[in-house]
């Protein structure tokens, strides 16, 4: 779609935007029967800045192999940093390795420990089944788009769209300062309920995150 001289977007297409409606229909379709077969899995969001052999890069391993040790499929965006990370966590426990991958105009590849492979161009059908095959979000630190992700699920779960689930944000020192100003300024003034503030859970190592989902949503060895 291009740019007209005056900045604006070109009047959209009626006919066009209702065939666009099959496009997203079939890649919704093809979302469910990938993903059906799946056991409960656990979405793992990062950055895909972050270097193969860092500390957080090791321990993003870290949390999705406890994790798929222990019963759970790892759902990740497919692409490199953090998703690679925890989809090589994934295959080096055993357990379901997911990617949901996105097209985008500066192509991002999908890291080579995918196992389970899916295509998107719509952001919004993406989303939906980062959260309707999860049982357990992980938020790792990440940019805008790991904001993004959160914040989605964490507004589902606050106005009752979703059935609550853990929320785990991933180091202190990384999202400390998020949670602080939510607290002191959101809930202070109001705007968010201070109970609310509990949907979401900040923690500090694989063997947490692992013992906290493990608490709240049991696998049936459990």
């Amino acid at each position: 779609m291009s740019i007209n001289n005056n900045g604006l977007l070109p009047p959209m297409n009626a006919a066009s935007d209702s065939w666009r409606v099959f496009k997203i229909l079939a890649e919704t379709v093809e979302g469910f029967e990938a993903m059906n077969p799946l056991p409960p899995c656990v979405s793992i969001f990062g950055s895909a800045r972050a270097r193969p052999g860092s500390d957080i890069y090791e321990e993003t391993v870290r949390v999705a192999r406890l994790l798929a040790e222990n019963g759970y499929g790892i759902i990740t965006g497919g692409g490199p940093g953090l998703m690679e990370a925890a989809n090589k966590g994934a295959v080096e426990g055993g357990g379901e390795s997911v990617g949901l991958h996105i097209h985008l105009p500066q192509e991002q590849h999908v890291n080579p420990y995918v196992k389970t492979r899916c295509e998107f161009r719509y952001f919004f059908v993406r989303k939906l089944m980062f959260i309707k095959y999860a049982v357990a979000y992980v938020v790792m630190p990440g940019g805008m788009g790991t904001m993004d992700e959160f914040a989605e699920a964490f507004v589902l779960a606050q106005t009752g769209r979703i059935k609550p689930f853990p929320m785990v944000l991933y180091g202190r020192k990384f999202w400390g300062g998020l949670v602080d100003w939510v607290g002191n300024n959101m809930a202070a003034e109001g705007f968010i309920a201070k109970d609310e503030l509990e949907l979401a859970t900040v923690l500090d190592s694989p063997e947490q995150v692992l013992e906290h989902i493990r608490q709240r949503v049991p696998l049936a060895k459990d």
